[in-house]
């Protein structure tokens, strides 16, 4: 059987159109973005004036792009997405503000290496803080 043609009116298109013109003015959108290669992050410029910066390694297709690769990112979509076509990886900013940078798989993947470094560092801090605190000034 086939499938139902609908038409639709160039005012319905229009109206459509309006519609997204007020969804796109009333979101968070990206207006640049640059990689810091001394923090190693990707740094979002927003349309409202802020700036999201998250580590490289936390973004899926990213982990082993060089530095050359990183600075070919481009705002696309009205701002909607952020894109590197050399690398075949593309993110949406809602999503990335809502901290998801990947798939589920990656995402626990990104938990479970960040939650091991969270560990190690308070492993190492127990260490120290087993061999006594810092000395004490003393009042002359």
């Amino acid at each position: 059987m086939p499938a139902k043609r609908v038409i639709v009116t160039d005012e319905e298109i229009a109206e459509a159109r309006h519609r997204r013109e007020i969804q796109l003015a009333s979101q968070p959108l990206a207006t640049a973005i640059r990689y810091d290669e001394l923090e190693d992050t990707v740094v979002v410029t927003m349309n409202d004036g802020a700036s999201l910066a998250i580590p490289r390694l936390f973004m899926q297709g990213l982990s082993q792009a060089t530095p050359a690769q990183l600075r070919r990112g481009a705002v696309v979509a009205r701002g909607t997405c952020l894109e590197w076509r050399n690398l075949d990886a593309d993110f949406k900013i809602t999503l990335l503000l809502n901290g998801i940078y990947g798939s589920p798989k990656w995402m626990a993947e990104v938990r479970k290496a960040v939650s091991r470094a969270s560990s190690v560092k308070a492993a190492a801090t127990r260490r120290s803080g087993a061999k006594g605190s810092r000395q004490r000034k003393t009042v002359a």
